[in-house]
Formats: C-alpha cells, sequence, structure tokens
C-alpha cells in the first residue's frame, strides 16, 4: 500500500486506535477533535493536529471520520468549517453508525463540491479497533471503493454492500439491533435460571454449548454481566441510539420491527436509569433489579 497524507476527525473511542493504526502504517496523519487533548497522543507520534475539519480537509485528499451521532457527522461533514469547505479533499470516509437517512443527505450534499462519500460503519468495538480486526461495511462508487480499499483494511475484513449511500448504514444497524436484541433476551433467560436455582455461569457454559448460544452469552456476559463490572466497552447511549435509527428506517421502509420495539424500550429504561454513559450491558442490571437476583459467576 502506497503511503499517503491522511485525514481524521473524531479522536474518540474507535477513533483513536484507528488513527493510530494508519499511523503504524506509516500514513501521514492530519488530525481534529474538538477535544484538543485527545489528539495528543497523536500529535506525540508525528500526526498533525488541525483546527478544524475544513483544515484537516484543505491538507489531505482523503478524510476519515468516527463520530458519534448523525447531527455531529452532518455537521462536521457540511457545516461552515465542514470537510466541504476544504480545498483538497476528494474522498470523504464515514466510519461512524448514522443511519442511511444521514448518510443521503452528507453524500447529496458533498456532491457540491465534487466530494465522494464513503458510507463505512464498523463494528467489532474498542477490541476489533486497536487489534484491526473490525468488521468494516462500505457503500461507495466502485472506482472509489478500489481507491480506500487498502487504507480500510488496515481496520480490518472489508465487507462491499453496494454503491448507493445509506446502504453500509442499513447493514450496520441491523446488525447493532440484534447485538442489543441478544442482551436482552440473555439477561432475561440466565434471570430466570438463578432465580431458579441454577447458577448463572453454569447457565452461560451451557447455553454455549447448545443452541441458544449468543454474542451476549459468548462475549458480553463472561466478560462484562457474571464479573459484574458491566464495562464492555459500548455505551447505553449510543446503543439506544443505533436501535432507535434502526427502528425507525425499518418502519419507514414498511418491515415490521416488533422486537426491535421493544429492544428500543429496554435501552431507553437502561438509559433514563443509568444514563447515557453507561455500559450498554447495563440492560442486564435492569432486568436483575426487576427479577430480585444478580447474575454472576
Amino acid at each position: 500500500m502506497s503511503k499517503q497524507t491522511i485525514g481524521f476527525v473524531g479522536i474518540g473511542r474507535m477513533g483513536s486506535p484507528m488513527a493510530a493504526r494508519l499511523l503504524d502504517a506509516g500514513h501521514e496523519l492530519v488530525v481534529h477533535d474538538v477535544q484538543r487533548e485527545a489528539t495528543a497522543p497523536l500529535a506525540a507520534r508525528g500526526a498533525t493536529v488541525a483546527s478544524s475539519p475544513a483544515e484537516v480537509a484543505s491538507s489531505a485528499g482523503i478524510v476519515l471520520t468516527s463520530l458519534p451521532t448523525p447531527d455531529i457527522a452532518k455537521a462536521v461533514a457540511l457545516g461552515p468549517d465542514g470537510i466541504i469547505a476544504g480545498n483538497r479533499a476528494r474522498v470523504m470516509v464515514d466510519l461512524s453508525t448514522t443511519g442511511p437517512g444521514a448518510a443521503r443527505q452528507i453524500a447529496e450534499g458533498l456532491r457540491s463540491k465534487n466530494i465522494t462519500l464513503v458510507d463505512s460503519p464498523v463494528s467489532g468495538g474498542i477490541k476489533g479497533a486497536v487489534n484491526g480486526t473490525l468488521a468494516v461495511m462500505v457503500s461507495c462508487p466502485k472506482q472509489t471503493y478500489e481507491m480506500v480499499e487498502p487504507i480500510l483494511k488496515t481496520f480490518g475484513r472489508l465487507f462491499f454492500a453496494g454503491e448507493a449511500p445509506g446502504v453500509a448504514q442499513t447493514a450496520k444497524l441491523a446488525n447493532n439491533l440484534m447485538a442489543a436484541a441478544a442482551i436482552v433476551i440473555t439477561s432475561e433467560a440466565v434471570a430466570m435460571g438463578v432465580k431458579g436455582g441454577v447458577n448463572a455461569k453454569v447457565l452461560i457454559d451451557i447455553i454455549n454449548a447448545s443452541t441458544g448460544r449468543n454474542s451476549a452469552s459468548q462475549d458480553k456476559f463472561p466478560r462484562a454481566v457474571l464479573p459484574g463490572t458491566f464495562d464492555f466497552g459500548f455505551t447505553t447511549g449510543l446503543s439506544y441510539k443505533d436501535v432507535r435509527l434502526c427502528v425507525d428506517e425499518a418502519e419507514a421502509m414498511g418491515v415490521p420491527m416488533v422486537c426491535g420495539a421493544v429492544v428500543r424500550q429496554m435501552l431507553a429504561i437502561t438509559n433514563a436509569k443509568y444514563g447515557p454513559t453507561s455500559d450498554f450491558t447495563s440492560i442486564a442490571r435492569v432486568v436483575e433489579e426487576w427479577a430480585g437476583v444478580e447474575m454472576r459467576g
């Protein structure tokens, strides 16, 4: 892969390790975050710190973004000091989870300045970002995909979802709905087991050797629920945002979301009770309180 200058906006919990991997690969990096201190570790490794997304987009032909909400993503892309105001960028790769509607708006807005959006949400959490094992979903024109493919391979395994903006977002929302749903149903099942006299760890082991196994039973419960740490690494607020987006998009398409609506409600309750910065495995804490049990190994 040829080395080049790449822009990166949004040096948060996911953006920081992804940007670090680009430095590891030998690229020059121009970075920006509203919290300037977040860029300090990258600056110490030689990255240039810019004062705005527009400055990043005047320094690099390809700008990557990793941002928490659709509104922030739209502002970074299309705002007065946004990527659209730069004079060099021709491609914006959005690694955020914004939903297909926002992706289409961003793509349309950037088109007026001859900038192409690569809609590229990622899945796999902070651990995947650090290790370069993320699932990277991509939708963009095929010619642009061939341009950014070597860069995105730095982060993990690529899945080309289609050429229209928003297609990759649809795939990501489907995944994140199922990830949250797995926590909800596993919490209910394990709470019932514990109340019925089964040790929580033994029940998780049984589930994982049986047909009920899922991402929550295999990973999230052993790491964050059974120890009582509730620190898997993804916030309730972001999970709630993703599931709301998913259910709203599905309903707009005419796809029923009966289970999805329940998952959204469980996240709404968890968000209200424990706050948006709590870990989304705190869904299990809500079920524990309702059931009057603790699910511990």
